[in-house]
């Protein structure tokens, strides 16, 4: 999904097959706009951003707030509205379904754990997972948030983030640390994301759970941004087999955001 910076602006004039069906473009945008600016927004910041007149985004906004998906604040401005909390669950639970037979395999062929997350606010919540073959209990399951700064997946979802965006949110959800390892400053994860982007994966080395090691890469061109994993023992998942389970992730996740697309665009 494009970013506000990346989303063009909407062409008020633009031919539509209905005055319906270029309604719901119009509505899906602004929420989408909303999101991109924290989920609370003003109407003359929609229509900038937009390019929609102000009369039009007031009565598509209406019947948003009408129909719960968007709400009115005190202060009016409008915000996010939580009837599309039940939506986004449900789109998380397909979304895993989806990527099970990927994630399988990767258990197949690496013998380790694998996992699919996505970035959910400010938390990076387990959407899929494939147990490897060996017994292990594993932090990670299904339905599971934690802070992205101690998260292999957390990594490879902020890596492409501006700094300052970056430090905002560990701002607000600080830097606790789960273990020893754990990255616990904004610029000691900073200079970890310089790594990630030189490199093209994330690595979680101890630092959620002690004796566990994680390998991430994000899935690119995810309809919501989304990052798939590797964890197991860190006496398995060295720095030798790296080198080998990189290029697999990196493969599978291409496969991934193929069978997204198709998916997604109703192919």
């Amino acid at each position: 999904m494009p970013s506000s910076a990346e989303r063009k602006p909407a062409n008020p004039s633009a031919p539509a097959s209905s005055g319906g069906v270029q309604s719901l473009e119009r509505a899906f945008d602004l929420l989408e706009r909303m999101a991109d600016a924290g989920g609370e927004v003003g109407l003359s910041e929609l229509s900038g951003s937009s390019g929609l007149p102000l009369p039009t985004i007031h009565r598509l906004m209406r019947t948003l707030v009408a129909c719960g998906y968007v709400r009115q604040q005190p202060n009016r401005r409008y915000a996010l509205g939580p009837r599309l909390i039940r939506l986004g669950e449900s789109a998380s639970r397909l979304l895993g379904t989806w990527a099970r037979p990927h994630l399988a395999r990767l258990v197949e062929e690496t013998g380790e754990t694998a996992n699919m997350a996505l970035l959910d606010g400010d938390e990076v919540v387990y959407v899929a997972q494939v147990p490897s073959r060996h017994s292990m209990r594993m932090f990670t399951e299904v339905g599971r948030r934690v802070l992205p700064h101690s998260t292999g997946v957390g990594k490879a979802l902020l890596a492409d983030a501006p700094p300052e965006e970056v430090r905002a949110l560990l701002a607000r959800t600080g830097m606790p640390a789960a273990t020893e390892k754990t990255l616990t400053t904004p610029e000691a994860f900073l200079e970890a994301l310089v790594d990630v982007r030189e490199c093209g994966y994330a690595t979680d080395d101890n630092e959620q759970e002690i004796g566990v090691r994680c390998i991430a890469v994000t899935v690119p061109d995810a309809p919501t941004p989304a990052a798939i994993s590797i964890s197991g023992p860190a006496g398995r998942v060295t720095e030798a087999a790296t080198d080998t389970f990189v290029p697999l992730l990196r493969e599978v996740a291409r496969d991934l955001s193929t069978a997204l697309a198709t998916t997604t665009n109703g192919g």
